[in-house]
This record gives C-alpha cells, sequence and structure tokens, in this order.
C-alpha cells in the first residue's frame, strides 16, 4: 500500500518502489481494495523480493515493518534509511487494511517528504 499511495501522493516528486525481504506471492486482496476504497491506482502492483531494485538509483530507503528494519539488506551504495512501523493486517479484515491505508499516509507521507526536503503539495 505504501508504494501506491507514494506514488499517488507524491506524483512527479518520487517514483517508489516497493521490495521485501520475503515477498507474499501477491499483494493482499485486503490491501488492493484499500486502495480502490480510496480512489488509488492498483494496476502494475505485484510484491518484490529486495534484490530486484538493488541496483536501482534509491535515494531513501523506507522500511515499515520491524522484521525488515532488522533485515534489510545493505545496498551497493550508501543509502539514507528511515523506519516508519506500520501494523501488517495480513489476514485481517478490510476495515484492517483501511486503518493501515490512512496510517500510512499520516505518518509515512510527511517522513518521506521532510527526509527528501519536498514540500507539501498547494
Amino acid at each position: 500500500m505504501a508504494e501506491a499511495i507514494l506514488r499517488h501522493d507524491l506524483g512527479h516528486q518520487v517514483r517508489a518502489l516497493s521490495a521485501g525481504v520475503r515477498p507474499q506471492s501477491k499483494v493482499a486482496e485486503g490491501a488492493i481494495e484499500a486502495l480502490k476504497l480510496a480512489h488509488l491506482p492498483t494496476d502494475g502492483l505485484y510484491p518484490k523480493d529486495v534484490t530486484a531494485v538493488m541496483n536501482e538509483p534509491i535515494d531513501l530507503v523506507v522500511t515499515v515493518c520491524d522484521n525488515a528494519k532488522e533485515s534489510c539488506p545493505i545496498f551497493p551504495r550508501p543509502v539514507p534509511r528511515i523506519h516508519v512501523s506500520f501494523h501488517d493486517p495480513h489476514g485481517e479484515s478490510l476495515e484492517s487494511f483501511v486503518r493501515v491505508r490512512d496510517d500510512i499516509r499520516a505518518r509515512l507521507l510527511p517522513a518521506v517528504r521532510q527526509n527528501l526536503g519536498i514540500g507539501s503539495a498547494p
């Protein structure tokens, strides 16, 4: 959900990539539905292993779960990192996914803006 929210809300200011250390086989249906309820695009979202993005030009690594914070690999060049922890709603109700979606918007967006020096949208 964080990838879709960052792509949508930060528009042309960032290129968000999402990857995990142990990605699921598919994006959770609850995540897709929560994004659609907020009119956020879901096309092209799929789980990626972090090795798929290791050689991308990355300006900021953001970990959103405590496990990823502890096991995040070392990138080929020094990259600033921040950690903003969110509840993992996997296997829970749609309402739980919606709460996490809204929490991502409320806390992750400002943290990314601050760390990349991006101002708020007018």
